[in-house]
């Protein structure tokens, strides 16, 4: 997957902070040895967008299966940022959808129903993954997986809890911080 843009983010480089490189020469505990990723190194592109052109696709309501409880307003994504586990053999890897393809932004029948995914160039690829994802599942470059739509309370503790900025993992832990300093700082009487 293309680790410089992304169908939701046009300044993903920038918001992520830097080049998310998939050499692994250039990686450490999953992430980039260059910097500390703003955004969740655990990501995925699946071959479907919600939003054209500002607005909603007419399906999106119909198909997507948690967008009445997660609506913002018209054109921000309800997909941007939900959570899936990607299991090979007997290892499972959470991670946040933050990119469509490949390929296609389209195929809802796929992502949402019981289609299998269209033919492409990476061999009917039905997602792409994250280097993070790559290394923490010890996938091949083409490879098979098996994935699943699930909550942030079905997340489990794991390295894709620690970074980012777009991570509810990190921001409850900030929250946290937050209300610990401004404890701590309190006048006592």
């Amino acid at each position: 997957m293309p680790n410089d843009r992304s169908s939701w983010d046009l300044n993903w480089t920038v918001n992520y902070g830097g080049f998310d490189t998939p050499e692994i020469a250039n990686r450490s505990n999953y992430i980039p040895v260059a910097f500390v990723p703003r955004q969740n190194p655990f990501y995925v592109a699946l071959p479907y967008n919600d939003v054209t052109y500002g607005q909603f696709k007419p399906e999106a309501p119909l198909v997507i299966p948690w967008f009445k409880e997660t609506y913002r307003g018209d054109g921000q994504s309800v997909c941007k940022d939900h959570w899936i586990a990607i299991r090979k053999g007997n290892r499972t890897c959470y991670a946040q959808w933050e990119d469509c393809g490949p390929f296609r932004t389209d195929h809802f029948q796929y992502v949402f129903g019981n289609e299998r995914p269209k033919p492409n160039a990476n061999y009917a690829a039905g997602l792409d993954v994250s280097p993070a994802v790559r290394d923490y599942l010890g996938l091949q470059p083409i490879d098979v997986t098996d994935w699943q739509f699930v909550t942030v309370l079905d997340v489990p503790p794991g390295p894709w809890r620690r970074y980012g900025d777009n991570n509810p993992f990190v921001k409850a832990r900030e929250q946290v911080e937050v209300r610990l300093t401004k404890h701590q700082k309190a006048p006592t009487e």
